[in-house]
């Protein structure tokens, strides 16, 4: 761990009239972590030979893909003007971008009293700008607007400046401009931060109230646990309660992060910073949860946060059946700080024993896997995602279906699937190939504006199942790079869906079913007979790939036999001599055919249920999941 430099001061209960809290929020790289890097540089709390870029990203992962994945924040001093007698706190709080992490970005707004709205002074406002900017609003925080990147030839500052103060409300003069790259206007920036947003509130005598935002898990420490102080003051060696499980325990260390954890005797009134108690156990530290006193507490706990509902299922198997129990740790250990993961274990014939496991996207499920693979070292198998499904039946029962498996058979009345609002901004020159790719998609137009004379936001009601595959790639595709999406759901509504299921010589393989709309089933049932036609080596008998409706077989591919050259050994002599060893040999094949049965090697199961950048356009089987950058 790096040392914390010398002219960082140590953290001390500072009044809340110096303490300003703020986080930057903005559409996937606009930069804000290249901002975040100019912040620390100038307020001198990373020295110059230590800077690396995305200083905050410590994950290999964000770092490999320039994506921010988990909030992080960090105390830096600040003295307005060059005035260096009394400094400010600033405390601010780097969030993710894209759409999957949103959550990530509500707990981080609820720590704050003010953000920096940042914009891409060469792309403008993009969807997530949009939805970003509606959460701001609703958490009521002081709003600072500011076009990055004025240093690029393509920048247009004048025309995004009138833009961003229209949907804001302000005047043109107040967007700010600067350049995280070369630091221009960063200083004036900061200034703003101190003029702009406003003071923490809170009762410093009052009982001790702490709002824990975010907690991630220390293999020597144990639980770290970050928290704002809401109200009155907690100290080194105080005992504390978590107010929602009534659990207690011994603050061993409390202190902030600038950037790196530095110990404090106590935080008061308005400020961010960590706890440690020695807790090993995930579960006793709850994000949204209320840390209080043990002696004297306070009775009402804060308002928490709303838990996030998983929108797309996957199934994960280790390679190795002995890795279950690692598994099921490694999962606990990334549920701490990522509370939109769940899970629940599953068993499937054809992969054994494994978890059902709820994400918000796909790019959140490829996170948590590569996470899985690098940080516990672990193989593994991932199903084909599906969403979630309510299924009424003739009879009146109902079934929730997160597993393709568990689909009802049966007279069924109604199937209902998620839908979402998607809000698409693009050229308007787009428009036609956006909407023609969004009623493909079963889409429907709820309206349409101008931002500006040449770009349009369009807005979208979608099944969730036909855009969590390969939407964002075809979007891309269709409009040269240059629309964004954001998406939110909006409740359910009935569909003509199927199961589709896929057999090997007349058996269900469960892995491979999948939910989709009674119109794309002919072309998930070929296509997944076709990739398992090639998967599957030969076996002696002939084997069978049916795709199948119920009892309605829809699509068939075969694997031919290995057959023995029988003749090998007949040169000349007389017919009925070969055709009687024919004979037999097609005896053999047939009471071989009753009594074989199909192995599938792994590899055919990884290949078949791997994500190819087809997308079947409903539950299952296919679709990329890439960085959306």
């Amino acid at each position: 761990m790096p040392a914390t430099p010398s002219n960082v001061p140590a953290p001390s209960r500072t009044g809340p009239a110096l303490i300003r809290n703020f986080c930057i929020i903005a559409h996937i790289d606009h930069g804000k972590s290249t901002l975040a890097d100019r912040m620390l540089q100038l307020t001198g709390i990373v020295e110059d030979r230590l800077m690396r870029a995305q200083y905050l990203d410590r994950m290999d992962i964000e770092r490999e893909r320039g994506i921010t994945i988990k909030s992080q924040a960090v105390r830096m001093p600040w003295a307005p003007s060059g005035a260096k007698d009394s400094p400010y706190i600033l405390n601010m709080i780097d969030t993710p971008g894209h759409v999957d992490f949103t959550y990530e970005v509500s707990r981080s707004l609820a720590a704050c009293e003010g953000c920096i709205l940042l914009v891409d002074a060469a792309q403008g406002i993009e969807a997530q700008t949009l939805a970003n900017l509606y959460l701001a609003m609703e958490h009521d925080l002081t709003i600072i607007p500011v076009l990055n990147k004025i240093d690029l030839p393509a920048a247009q500052p004048e025309k995004f400046a009138a833009e961003l103060a229209h949907l804001i409300g302000c005047e043109v003069e107040d967007v700010l401009k600067v350049s995280a790259k070369t630091g221009e206007g960063v200083e004036e920036l900061l200034d703003e931060v101190v003029k702009q947003v406003p003071q923490p509130v809170g009762v410093a005598d009052a009982p001790a109230r702490a709002m824990i935002f975010d907690s991630v898990y220390d293999a020597y420490r144990g639980v770290v646990t970050y928290i704002k102080v809401v109200d009155g003051q907690l100290g080194r060696r105080e005992r504390i309660r978590m107010m929602s499980t009534g659990a207690t325990h011994e603050l061993l260390e409390i202190g902030t992060n600038s950037p790196e954890m530095t110990s404090a005797d106590g935080l008061g009134v308005g400020e961010v910073g960590y706890l440690i108690t020695g807790v090993k156990d995930v579960r006793q530290s709850k994000v949204g949860d209320t840390v209080t006193s043990f002696t004297k507490g306070a009775e009402e706990a804060l308002p928490g946060y709303k838990d996030p509902k998983p929108m797309v299922f996957s199934g994960l198997y280790p390679l190795d059946g002995s890795d279950y129990p690692e598994l099921r740790d490694a999962l606990d250990k990334l549920q701490l700080n990522d509370a939109a993961l769940t899970y629940e274990p599953e068993n499937s014939v054809a992969l054994g024993f494994g978890f059902r496991v709820g994400f918000l996207g796909l790019l959140h499920l490829e996170v948590i896997r590569a996470r899985l693979e690098r940080e516990f070292g672990l193989d593994l198998i991932a199903t084909a995602p599906n969403v979630v499904y309510r299924v009424e039946m003739e009879d009146g029962t109902e079934h929730v279906v997160t597993n393709p498996s568990e689909f009802p058979s049966g007279k069924i009345d109604s199937v209902h699937e998620p839908v979402v609002r998607g809000t698409l901004i693009a050229p308007s020159e787009f428009v036609g190939a956006i909407m023609e790719l969004c009623q493909s998609r079963r889409g429907a137009l709820q309206g349409m504006d101008y931002l500006s004379e040449d770009r349009v936001e369009l807005r979208y009601t979608l099944p969730l199942a036909e855009i969590v595959f390969d939407f964002f790639d075809a979007l891309k595709s269709r409009t040269r790079g240059y629309a964004s999406l954001d998406y939110e759901p909006t409740g359910e509504q009935s569909a003509d869906l199927v199961k589709v299921d896929i057999l090997l010589q007349g058996d269900q393989v469960d892995a491979f079913s999948a939910i989709v709309h009674k119109d794309k089933a002919y072309s998930y049932g070929s296509r997944m007979a076709n990739k398992l036609r090639e998967l599957i080596p030969r076996q002696q008998f002939e084997v069978p790939i049916q795709a199948a409706i119920g009892a309605r077989i829809i699509a068939r591919e075969t694997v031919r036999a290995i057959r023995k050259d029988v003749l090998a050994k007949c040169y000349g002599g007389d017919i009925s001599r070969k055709r009687k060893l024919l004979e037999k040999q097609k005896e053999g094949k047939k009471r071989m055919k009753v009594v074989g049965r199909v192995e599938v090697p792994q590899e055919a199961f990884i290949a078949a249920l791997s994500t190819d950048g087809s997308g079947t356009g409903a539950g299952g089987g296919g679709g990329s999941a890439k960085a959306k950058n």
